[in-house]
């Protein structure tokens, strides 16, 4: 993997038209690649949009040429994994070596919308370890069954499959996942965090890639991180409070349901609950040190979100002033 900064597009507040523009404009200002959102629903009904973000990865691999992940797609409730599978394949094939396969264990807000239960977190990790399963056999490009505690395949084969199918990385915040991510994944996701956790789940999932004879050292980890800039200090407070106010939220967040329910949390949210969750500065200096820090903590790709509405000004601010700043230490492999 060649180490970059990633621009975020963030399906939740932005028409995909709108953001393919942006993905367009970061690749020529020196972003090195892409992690594109997979909700089906916004977290306030204010940010307003939630686009299928699966139709427009095709667009996005035809408008640029660095590599796109998502960020992420759970499986189970929405897409089936054999689903999720086919659909990684036919983008892999289309666009060699630039898609990633970014999973997670979902949430409430998106995967609610199919009816039934929805079960609690060690379940939903369960699910999300048997779907990796599911996804790698068919990955295969063999002919597949599978019956297991949760999922069912029923001779499935993948026709239109890639020279190599894509790599997968998974979300994960927790020291269980990280090391069952470790044993079973490509990569890891994770997001802006202390340095103490951040530590912790790299130590486990260096531990989980170990245990099965894998090198953690040749793994690339993901980031993704959480920003807002504008011209004044002011107005990037406004903007984080106004745009993504779930940025403030400092609970769990996996069960709530509701857009509007989100809302209404958010009318309690203020300037001061954004410490060390999204972080707020006018000035490029601090943009350009808070990227260096997460680099030299490990991460291979820092894929940045700027919670405002101002695109554009964001990613000529970042080509101009932050990114030929920044510094990338070697670190063995890291290759997808």
């Amino acid at each position: 993997m060649k180490k970059h900064i990633g621009y975020a597009a963030m399906f939740e507040q932005f028409h995909p038209t709108d953001l393919l523009k942006w993905c367009q404009q970061a690749e020529a200002k020196g972003f090195g690649g892409i992690m594109a959102s997979d909700h089906f629903n916004p977290w306030t009904p204010e940010q307003g949009q939630s686009a299928f973000v699966w139709s427009w990865l095709g667009a996005l691999g035809m408008a640029t040429s660095v590599p796109f992940v998502t960020g992420v797609t759970p499986p189970g409730w929405r897409y089936h994994p054999a689903i999720i599978a086919q659909a990684a394949c036919t983008v892999e094939a289309m666009f060699p070596g630039r898609f990633w396969l970014g999973l997670g264990a979902g949430e409430a807000l998106n995967e609610h919308i199919v009816g039934g239960y929805w079960p609690e977190a060690a379940e939903r990790v369960e699910r999300l370890l048997e779907s990796i399963e599911m996804i790698r056999k068919l990955f295969s490009g063999q002919t597949v069954k599978h019956r297991g505690k949760y999922y069912t395949l029923e001779s499935a084969r993948i026709y239109t499959m890639p020279e190599k199918p894509p790599p997968i990385f998974v979300a994960t915040s927790g020291p269980y996942m990280s090391l069952q991510t470790g044993k079973v994944c490509d990569g890891l996701i994770t997001v802006g965090a202390a340095d103490e956790k951040i530590r912790g789940i790299i130590e486990r999932f260096e531990k989980g890639a170990t245990s099965v004879g894998k090198d953690p050292s040749i793994m690339p980890r993901l980031l993704q991180l959480h920003v807002s800039w504008a011209p004044t200090d002011e107005e990037a407070t406004q903007n984080a409070v106004r745009e993504w106010p779930n940025g403030g939220m400092n609970f769990p967040k996996a069960d709530i349901r509701e857009p509007e329910v989100f809302a209404a949390i958010a009318k309690m949210v203020r300037p001061e609950h954004f410490k060390g969750r999204v972080h707020i500065s006018s000035d490029p200096k601090f943009h350009a040190n808070l990227l260096q820090h997460f680099i030299d903590l490990g991460f291979d790709a820092i894929y940045v979100h700027n919670v405002g509405r101002n695109q554009a000004e964001y990613i000529e601010m970042m080509g101009a002033e932050v990114i030929p700043a920044l510094k990338w230490p070697e670190r063995v492999g890291a290759a997808v």
